[in-house]
């Protein structure tokens, strides 16, 4: 087992590695340049000069070889450096941002795990009847509605019916709170925006744990055991959930990772400076050490998600570790 962990760890490297070498060959092969940006408003007048200036003050003047050798150390050594654009220290405001990212994914994963997981075993259990077809048409629905626009509509939904309880709108937070301070303002406002993403989600794992579900039924030693006389719930507890949990992990584990950085427009749809908003301002203004730091962020948490996922397969199924 120890030597498995090990292996899976190593694996880690190259993908890190090679994420790195992308993004940096990326960031310089897009159009764009911070200098020009942050002097715009100059327009032909400007000073070379004051270009070469900055790219001094930036060290973009130096060797590609230089500044990715840079870039690499302190990416493990997860020195987030000074933005290009601010000036600031990127370390607390990344911390800040990557704390309301994680805490909204943590919400809407908790939401799926505890919805999707139930829904799915009751429509692959009443297969072909009533009971399967409600939440079939409800994993369709939460599939084909994007969340941006159910975002949209849910504002909106609450706004007019506190306008007409209360006499004014009434608005969540803008300003993240750690639950640690005020749980109330915090679940103020990242309640919704949690709920409305673990939707699709939701319909999407629901979907996965049915057919997994399915699968493991048409198995012999399920057949087996209720032939023994054991009852439903002992056969969908000790023989199926746990043998069909394999696909149902590797779709939960994707979600987590993707939704701690890939939920921009629902971002910003619920104001939400999350990791998605800070990375979009990054790319837009061609800050090239923020865009860097949270790209090589994310594939981190990437990867050791997927090692964690793994770890689970090798624990519910000793002949993975074998493998």
């Amino acid at each position: 087992m120890y030597r498995y962990i090990i292996i899976r760890i190593l694996l880690m490297i190259p993908t890190v590695f090679g994420a790195g070498v992308l993004v940096f060959c990326l960031m310089r092969i897009i159009p764009g340049d911070i200098c020009l940006t942050r002097w715009v408003d100059f327009g032909t007048d400007l000073n070379p000069n004051t270009l070469n200036f900055c790219r001094h003050k930036l060290g973009l003047d130096k060797p590609i070889s230089s500044q990715f050798w840079e870039f690499l150390k302190k990416t493990f050594s997860l020195e987030f450096g000074l933005s290009m654009w601010t000036g600031n220290d990127m370390s607390e405001e990344i911390k800040l941002r990557l704390a309301l990212s994680f805490q909204l994914a943590f919400m809407a994963l908790s939401l799926t795990i505890l919805t999707a997981v139930p829904l799915g075993a009751i429509a692959a259990y009443y297969k072909g009847r009533w009971q399967d077809y409600i939440i079939q048409i409800f994993s369709i629905a939460g599939v084909a509605i994007p969340s941006f626009w159910l975002g949209i509509m849910v504002i909106v939904g609450i706004l007019i019916t506190s306008q007409k309880l209360t006499g004014s709108p009434w608005m969540p937070p803008i300003t993240f709170v750690s639950p640690f301070e005020d749980l109330s303002s915090n679940l103020a406002q990242l309640i919704i925006p949690s709920v409305v993403i673990a939707l699709r989600y939701i319909a999407i794992t629901q979907r996965m744990t049915r057919s997994a579900i399915l699968e493991i039924l048409r198995e012999d030693y399920v057949l087996n055991a209720r032939a023994y006389g054991l009852n439903e719930f002992t056969v969908m507890k000790r023989y199926v959930l746990r043998n069909s949990s394999l696909p149902i992990i590797t779709v939960l584990g994707n979600e987590f990772a993707f939704l701690i950085g890939g939920l921009v427009i629902t971002e910003q749809v619920f104001n939400l400076n999350g990791i998605g908003a800070l990375l979009l301002h990054s790319v837009e203004n061609a800050d090239y050490i923020v865009t860097q730091n949270l790209v090589m962020l994310l594939v981190l948490i990437f990867a050791t998600i997927n090692v964690i996922v793994d770890l689970s397969y090798a624990y519910l199924d000793p002949r993975v570790r074998f493998n």
